[in-house]
This record gives structure tokens, sequence and C-alpha cells, in this order.
């Protein structure tokens, strides 16, 4: 049997992309989870790759996550060694995350793991349409 939804609720495009972004999702967890990570994991990872070292409760900001799920999620980095910490020299009661060249490796197999997992959740859609489908929703977003 096959999976309907209401169609009033399929003329909300909102609608179709929660449940295509829930399915995406899904997908990229699993494919992560067989890498040792979760999502949490590869957004703390990308986000130190992008920014750059950065005290915890910025890393909290950039992933909108309270100060002591950062600590948490940056405890079991640091027990992998994909991220070090070392106090801020300017305040030491702050501390500084920096990805390790071991996390820069698993973020890019994360990345490569999660872009294969996005492939196989689009395939109904060819590259220009997922690269139109992206486009949109960076804008969508704000971010072009």
């Amino acid at each position: 049997m096959s999976r309907r939804h209401p169609p009033r609720l399929l003329a909300l495009p909102s609608y179709a992309l929660s449940l295509t972004g829930r399915a995406a999702r899904a997908a990229q967890a699993d494919a992560l989870a067989e890498r040792g990570l979760r999502l949490d994991h590869v957004a703390a990872l990308a986000a130190l790759a992008d920014f750059g070292p950065a005290p915890q409760r910025q890393l909290g900001d950039w992933l909108a996550k309270d100060a002591g799920d950062v600590a948490r999620l940056l405890d079991e980095l640091e027990r992998e060694g994909l991220v070090a910490r070392e106090r801020d020299p300017a305040d030491r009661r702050r501390q500084i995350a920096t990805i390790s060249a071991q996390g820069r490796r698993a973020l890019a197999g994360a990345l490569s793991a999660a872009a294969r997992a996005e492939r196989r959740s689009l395939a109904a859609l060819d590259a220009q349409e997922r690269a139109q489908l992206h486009a949109l929703l960076l804008r969508a977003l704000g971010e072009r």
C-alpha cells in the first residue's frame, strides 16, 4: 500500500517541504550513524571548519544549542579526537574549541555520506532540479 498525503496539505509548499526534509534528514542520520556520528556532531565540525576556532558559547549560538548541550557535544567530539579545547588566554573562564585534523577528515567523509543520502532522498529530481531546489531553499532562508 502506498502512502498518500491529503491533497489539501500537499497544496501547501511548506507541508511538502517538511515531509521531504524529514525523509532526507532521516536518510542522512542513518548514513552518519554508520560512521559513528550524529547530525549535531557534523554541524559542530562544519561550524568550526567554516568559521574557525570559537568559544563554546559562540558555537552554541551558531548551532542554536544551549551551553550544556554544547559542552556535552564537545565532550563527545573531544573523546574521539575530532576537536580540541583550550582555555582562552584572554579569559581563563572560556574554552576555545578547534577542529582537529582527524575532525576535518571525519567531516569530509560525513559530508560525502550525507550527499549520497541526499541524492537517494531526492532521486526523483535530476541534478539540475536538485541545484534549483537548493538555490530556492537558500533564497527562502535569506542566505543568498
